[in-house]
């Protein structure tokens, strides 16, 4: 089967060279010739780096690279049987390419779009026949990253989704179902990481360099919140939550932050700016935490419960099952435990507790604990034996 992937960035990129490497002829489409370039220069390093650590041969490169024909005519996605949309996150955009596409590609292709938040409905509401569509979410660098995630719409037909989910099994990626709602696994139960870290700097709890530490340090994630938020680029972390919140009809769960607002607006966008909540310029010198133990075992408390909750909350409202969820956020964004088995440990009614007491000191809806969870801990249950 032939794989069209439209978009030549860096996650499109990623994807053809995931198809390519598991033996699909690939057509990658973009509109800008400079783009295409540095994609196929991209590839030609990659390919030359996995000869090197002696990953594949120099003959096994050579038919990887092959496979792929670099393109700006969307007419070359004629003989694909699935085509991965890969561009700008932004819903008329979407929807008009896909429409367009659906007028090139064989009947029976499927049209997948890699979006991290949008509505796949009202993607394929654009199209006749909407049953061929479906999110398929892959996460940066695509072929590092095991985690995808496959998004059913409600006008998506079931063929639809086993054949898309067959492929990318195929492909070697661990899949997880979701539903399709804002952020889909990932991007929503993920939001407290980052909305409660950025709500603790700014009632002066503790610095960046505090509140990264408890969590690296006594949580065991792999980079802390601001680190993270560095290393994806504040502009883009940012239009993430405001796209959900809005999504969530401005639930308080989703609420963005002025902190990360203004220092998007200043350009202090991370590592790709050379300056964020941390200073990447040359010479200069990283803040030094607070290392006081209390301090951080209630840092790294407060925001582990409020991602427990959005996971609890995910498996209430048949976001995807208690197995995808925790096996989303260990494979997607690298988690230490599966949330919902990490509540098992640290036990449901000290969760709800926590929650309970945020609740009633500050009085806001953010901190609502889910009623599954109430309901687990009046049965004495667990998520997992």
């Amino acid at each position: 089967m032939v794989v069209g992937v439209l978009g030549a960035g860096t996650m499109g990129s990623g994807i053809v060279q995931v198809a390519a490497q598991n033996g699909h002829d690939v057509v990658l489409v973009d509109l800008n010739s400079k783009i295409l370039e540095k994609s196929k220069e991209q590839l030609t390093k990659i390919m030359g780096r996995l000869v090197e650590k002696g990953k594949i041969t120099g003959q096994e490169a050579e038919d990887i690279k092959s496979r792929v024909t670099y393109s700006e005519d969307i007419h070359d996605f004629s003989k694909c049987g699935l085509v991965i949309e890969a561009i700008i996150d932004d819903l008329e955009i979407k929807s008009h390419v896909c429409t367009q596409l659906e007028q090139i590609v064989p009947k029976g292709c499927i049209l997948a779009s890699n979006t991290s938040s949008l509505s796949i409905a009202s993607i394929g509401a654009s199209l006749s026949d909407p049953g061929k569509v479906i999110g398929i979410h892959f996460f940066n660098p695509a072929p590092l990253m095991p985690l995808v995630e496959i998004i059913p719409a409600v006008q998506t037909e079931e063929e639809t989704l086993e054949k898309a989910k067959a492929i990318i099994d195929g492909w070697g990626k661990v899949t997880v179902l979701c539903k399709d709602t804002p952020g889909f696994i990932v991007n929503r139960v993920a939001r407290p990481f980052y909305g409660e870290a950025l709500r603790i700097y700014e009632e002066g709890i503790a610095d960046f360099a505090t509140i990264d530490w408890a969590m690296t340090e006594l949580g065991g994630f792999r980079m802390g919140p601001f680190t993270l938020m560095d290393y994806i680029g504040n502009d883009v972390n940012y239009t993430v939550t405001e796209t959900v919140f809005k999504a969530f009809y401005y639930d308080p769960r989703y609420k963005p932050s002025f902190t990360q607002k203004r220092h998007a607006e200043a350009g202090y966008l991370g590592r790709k700016s050379d300056r964020g909540y941390y200073n990447y310029a040359e010479g200069a010198e990283k803040p030094e935490p607070n290392k006081d133990e209390q301090l951080g075992k209630e840092i790294l408390e407060r925001i582990l419960v409020m991602l427990m909750n959005e996971a609890i909350d995910a498996v209430f409202l048949n976001i995807g099952s208690k197995e995808d969820i925790d096996l989303a956020m260990t494979k997607g964004v690298n988690y230490p435990k599966g949330l919902l088995s990490w509540a098992d440990e640290m036990g449901l009614n000290n969760v709800l507790s926590k929650l309970e007491e945020l609740f009633h000191e500050y009085g806001e809806d953010r901190y609502r604990p889910s009623p599954l969870l109430r309901r687990m801990v009046r049965n004495n249950e667990k998520f997992f034996a």
